[in-house]
């Protein structure tokens, strides 16, 4: 059986550990690696690999920083299908999906192209007389990601370029569920000529991140995944006095006004719904239809309906199978309790089975109306192919509603008004808005910029927020004697 390597100081060593779990195709349940738990003494040896490494990286030229984000992004895109196919496997999304996993992350690498830029302080010349002040924008030390399974690609790529570009080095402790992304993504990280220690990475669970969380030489720790667990170790973090920024759980809604472009409406809600299997942070779980609009869900639900999951390599496939048995029975859970508390059931993904896939974690695309803020598919995270729909009267309903919702991360509004439009984003209290578009996550230019439960913290992932995040600010105030200019006729200056 294979057995997922660590990576230390610039080598991929086996885990000495006895403690093992199982890494499975969730299309069948068939194990097809497994991950160790890595030892104290191997979580210790990776922390003193990237202390060892900064201090020297910390000194690397800028230029020199970016040029290796660049051969790092060249790596990326010639291997972009090879990595696509290996997340597929460990996860079970469509490759088209797992395409746009990967290429999103190669995004974010070519942000950290762009550090010298990133970098830039700020000075001020004559604060006072004969004074100057500048800063400097410098490196914090070894940095902790701590990553979900639901995109093994784009998130460790959402951290360690930028963290590292900026001058830091790094420890990953990727999702156990599917190590095996993550492993490639390191590989060709250091076939770019990333120096030995920069970026280590360690496997396991709670055990092992509390260690990370608790050492004395971490500086910074950044994680996505569910609210309590992002609430644990936001604490933990800032208890033990590390910087933190943690993406927790969502519930994001999609407001469709009865001016809206139905057929538009209809095709975005369909992938944003249940696209991925629903097994995404942004992923549109509630669809709030304004007025008249509501007339629209019946067909919502027969488009929806008609979506059909599979294998990664079907490309008939709408999407594949949840992470494990237990995010599948957790799901079917939810589903059971929004029968049982009164919605309507309008598709009924339950008791879907892919032929000769049984054993597989499959759950149809699930469609509930009469949907009310009590339930219990509507209070908590799915994070399965499951659409509540919920109707209000008017615009301020709708944003009254969307505001009372614990969750801030991502939200949507389909409208043809400008005004509409300007009222929701001006007045909503989510992070992310999207006009006419249904998952609005921003390019990494931007910032990933979660709200309320869905993010606990202060500076959000990639874009300048990453970049502030993983640096401190130097400020130089300078001043110099006039008095002290060498004079003379013998006097040589050297600009050597």
């Amino acid at each position: 059986m294979k057995q997922i390597p660590l990576l230390i100081n610039g080598e991929f060593v086996a885990s000495q550990s006895s403690q093992l779990i199982d890494v499975t195709n969730p299309a069948d349940n068939s194990v097809i690696a497994q991950v160790p738990c890595a030892t104290e003494q191997e979580v210790q040896a990776a922390v003193a690999s990237a202390k060892e490494a900064f201090k020297t990286w910390r000194n690397v030229a800028v230029p020199e920083r970016a040029r290796l984000m660049m051969r790092y992004q060249a790596l990326l895109k010639e291997h972009h299908d090879e990595i696509a196919e290996i997340l597929s496997q460990e996860t079970g999304k469509t490759f088209d999906d797992a395409k746009g996993d990967v290429w999103r992350g190669i995004e974010v690498v070519e942000q950290a192209m762009n550090i010298p830029a990133l970098l830039m302080g700020e000075t001020v010349e004559n604060v006072a007389r004969g004074i100057d002040t500048y800063s400097y924008i410098q490196p914090l030390g070894v940095c902790v990601g701590i990553t979900p399974f639901n995109f093994p690609a784009m998130i460790p790529l959402w951290m360690f370029p930028l963290a590292i570009a900026a001058g830091n080095t790094f420890v990953l402790k990727p999702s156990e569920q599917d190590p095996m992304t993550p492993t490639r993504l390191a590989e060709l990280f250091l076939e770019a000529g990333a120096p030995k220690g920069v970026l280590n990475i360690v496997h396991g669970g709670a055990k092992e991140v509390d260690q990370l969380l608790t050492h004395e030489d971490i500086k910074a720790v950044s994680f996505v995944g569910s609210v309590p667990v992002g609430q644990h170790i936001y604490k933990t973090a800032t208890d033990n006095m590390k910087r933190a920024q943690c993406f927790a759980g969502a519930k994001n809604h999609s407001v469709i006004m009865p001016d809206a472009n139905k057929a538009q409406v209809l095709n975005n809600l369909v992938g944003a719904s249940v696209g991925a299997a629903g097994q995404r942070c942004m992923a549109i779980s509630v669809a709030v239809f304004v007025g008249k609009a509501k007339e629209w869900i019946p067909e919502l639900a027969d488009m929806i309906g008609q979506v059909k999951p599979g294998l990664w390599n079907d490309k008939e496939a709408g999407y594949g199978p949840l992470i494990s048995p237990r995010a599948k029975q957790r799901v079917l859970s939810l589903i059971e309790q929004g029968k049982q508390e009164g919605a309507e059931c309008l598709v009924d993904g339950s008791e879907f089975s892919l032929p000769g896939y049984e054993a597989g974690n499959w759950v149809g695309p699930t469609v509930f109306t009469g949907v009310d803020e009590q339930m219990t598919i509507y209070k908590e995270e799915i994070f399965g192919p499951v659409l509540c729909c919920m109707e209000v009267e008017g615009l301020e309903d709708a944003i009254a509603l969307v505001n009372r919702n614990p969750f801030g991360n991502g939200t949507s509004i389909f409208t043809a008004s400008g005004a509409a439009a300007r009222k929701y984003q001006h007045e909503i209290e989510v992070g992310q808005v999207g006009i006419n578009v249904p998952i609005p996550v921003p390019l990494p230019f931007f910032s990933f910029t979660g709200w309320k439960n869905s993010f606990y913290g202060d500076l959000h992932a990639y874009g300048k927020q990453a970049v502030r995040f993983y640096t401190e600010t130097k400020t130089v105030t300078s001043r110099w004697f006039e008095d002290d200019i060498p004079h003379g006729p013998n006097m040589t200056i050297s600009l050597r």
